[in-house]
């Protein structure tokens, strides 16, 4: 079994009430004030790596911009999340399988399936329901499709052969509504991996509350996608910054918070 990493903590220090070192589960655990199960909305968090200079994708993948830490921090999220939100194209460029059932963090799932299920973000439904995505996925865990009445019908009735099929929304998928559905199904914390449009929708629509991002020592350049893709925010939406980690190789493991409106 892989160790479970730790981290010198940076943020909040030692005179703030905090310790040097700590493990990863102690420096991502859900806020003990996120919402309960009485509340009417869901906890978000969105997980990222990137680049210095701000790339999110190195050759168009987020793979090679991470290390160990960065992806013990990726299994470590998958672990605490009720389900997995994704955009189909981060899917399909990352080519997604089920969510795999980590040693390291089996004990933070007590009481819960093995795994979380994905759930992918599709208007035009153009994915490949013959991949492990969809025929891998276990029964605990079948992979959820939240798309809009725009989408076509038939390949709608193709994906509720192998998935769970939510609509919400009529031209696009509406995230508002579909974080609404996802919570009617009991997911409360719901851990979002991109894509870039997918995060900076919940961005705009005021629906994320945590960002954990991993801030890679390297210099991409070009014009790579950032994490939040699309139109410039106005006014920009302003972070607090929860915690600070780093490790000797120049990696940054950072915990922002918003103001959920």
């Amino acid at each position: 079994m892989t160790e479970i990493p730790t981290v010198r903590r940076l943020l909040p220090g030692a005179t703030d009430g905090g310790t040097p070192d700590l493990s990863l589960p102690e420096a991502f655990a859900f806020p003990a004030d996120a919402r309960s199960p009485a509340d009417a909305q869901s906890w978000v968090r969105a997980v990222f790596v990137a680049s210095v200079d701000g790339a999110a994708t190195v050759s168009g993948r987020a793979g090679g911009l991470g290390n160990a830490v960065d992806r013990a921090v990726f299994a470590l999220n998958r672990a605490l999340a009720d389900v997995i939100l994704v955009g189909a194209g981060t899917a399909r460029t990352e080519e997604y399988g089920p969510a795999e059932d980590d040693s390291r963090w089996r004990g933070l799932r007590e009481g819960r399936s093995p795994t979380a299920p994905i759930a992918v973000v599709t208007d035009s439904l153009a994915l490949d329901f013959s991949s492990p995505l969809f025929v891998d996925a276990p029964a605990w865990a079948r992979t959820i499709v939240l798309t809009s009445e725009s989408s076509p019908a038939e390949a709608r009735a193709k994906a509720a052969e192998v998935a769970e099929v939510i609509v919400a929304g009529a031209d696009t998928v509406d995230l508002t509504l579909a974080l609404a559905a996802l919570r009617e199904r009991g997911f409360e914390r719901i851990v979002c991996e991109g894509g870039p449009s997918v995060f900076a929708e919940l961005v705009r629509a005021g629906c994320a509350d945590e960002l954990c991002l991993t801030r890679s020592p390297e210099i991409v350049g070009g014009q790579g996608t950032r994490i939040v893709h699309g139109p410039a925010l106005d006014p920009p939406v302003p972070l607090d910054l929860a915690e600070v980690l780093a490790t000797d190789d120049g990696y940054l493991y950072l915990l922002y918070r918003f103001e959920r409106s």
